[in-house]
């Protein structure tokens, strides 16, 4: 048997390997390496699959965040609603903007952000909210946009870990996960469901005249070159990683249907082990696995990792501290206890190997030592 990889970009590179080399050769035949045409053809590709809103690419998911809040008039002091239980970048971003984080607890059976926590958090200083679709599945949308209209606030979406994940109104409606709030974001970076060859991220919205906003920030703050009408910053997805995402965009929907395979295998071959909590599924969202995420809830999570990986099976732990914790992010009178759901999945939460090119022998290997580990 092969290794086992947290994730095969290798495997999954030459399978497409003929269509990603001839769309890296055409950039370099052309010599359009910043801002050549396929930036453009890849914006229109990628919001014909999200529905028609209008995308514009960026240099990362960390950018897409930033400028988001640079578009929307955000204010040093502004505080700004954020699930604790997700990667740093988006409390990073309010940092960087002297904005102020404002940290709720999440749901222990999703990892999203709880809607039920939400509205004791908003006060006269909350800007926007900014949901984190984590892990695969949207975040429950509804009853957040129905908060934010009510107090008046944006909804900045966090969907780097969600592209392509649908979620159902209670009329029926669905929307892709980034289309649904003031603002949408993503990231390319490699590892995520749509990847790109290093960094490159996107920034989404309905608003067309926002939409341009966006497109002018992102390029020094010009609409015309030399003539710099707002306060921008120099964040371009590269020609480069634009060609190669054009080639993978066609792909996305297999990516996803063999991560949901995955997901299912994991499902029925580690059901019953009551040491283990295996990811739920919302009821009105589709998920589309950028991890699959479970939780030893009886026993010692990290003699657990350390014993896979003895055996061979990489993991990963998303996250080990907690923002509210980190060091760069401490708040007076915020310490360990604020947030006890999020504190306990630290310490519980472990991800399994997902991706694209993952075989049924190695899943039934994983598989099988996870029910070795837990029958001892």
């Amino acid at each position: 048997m092969e290794q086992i990889k947290m994730v095969d970009l290798q495997t999954q590179y030459l399978r497409i390997k003929p269509e990603i080399d001839e769309a890296i050769q055409h950039v370099l035949n052309t010599t359009a390496f910043i801002q050549g045409k396929d930036v453009s053809v890849f914006a229109d590709a990628l919001s014909t699959f999200l529905g028609g809103t209008p995308v514009v690419p960026c240099a990362n998911g960390t950018d897409a965040l930033q400028i988001a809040l640079m578009a929307l008039n955000a204010k040093p002091g502004d505080e700004v609603i954020l699930p604790v239980h997700t990667y740093v970048a988006t409390a990073e971003v309010l940092a960087l903007l002297g904005l102020k984080p404002v940290f709720v607890e999440v749901d222990d059976n999703t990892f999203n952000v709880d809607v039920k926590a939400l509205e004791a958090k908003v006060t006269a200083k909350t800007f926007a909210i900014v949901p984190v679709h984590l892990y695969g599945q949207c975040a429950d949308m509804e009853p957040i946009l129905a908060l934010a209209a009510k107090h008046k606030l944006h909804v900045i979406e966090d969907a780097a870990q969600a592209l392509g994940a649908v979620y159902t109104f209670a009329d029926g409606t669905k929307r892709k996960a980034g289309t649904m709030g003031t603002i949408g974001t993503t990231s390319f970076f490699p590892t995520k469901n749509l990847g790109c060859f290093g960094d490159g991220g996107a920034i989404f919205t309905n608003d067309k005249a926002l939409a341009e906003k966006i497109k002018m920030i992102a390029s020094h703050g010009q609409k015309v070159k030399y003539h710099h009408e707002i306060v921008g910053v120099n964040s371009r997805l590269d020609t480069l990683q634009a060609a190669i995402l054009n080639v993978k965009l066609k792909y996305l929907p297999e990516y996803e249907a063999s991560r949901k395979d995955v997901a299912k295998y994991y499902d029925e071959h580690l059901a019953g082990i009551s040491q283990l909590k295996l990811p739920a599924r919302t009821q009105n969202s589709t998920h589309v696995f950028h991890q699959y995420t479970v939780q030893v809830v009886k026993g010692d999570r990290d003699h657990f990792k350390h014993y896979l990986e003895e055996k061979g099976i990489p993991t990963m732990i998303y996250y080990p501290v907690p923002l509210h914790l980190q060091n760069a992010y401490r708040q007076p009178g915020i310490g360990e206890g604020a947030f006890p759901i999020t504190e306990r999945l630290s310490r519980t939460v472990i991800s399994l190997p997902i991706h694209t090119e993952l075989p049924t022998e190695q899943l039934a290997y994983i598989t099988s030592t996870i029910k070795a580990y837990f029958a001892a």
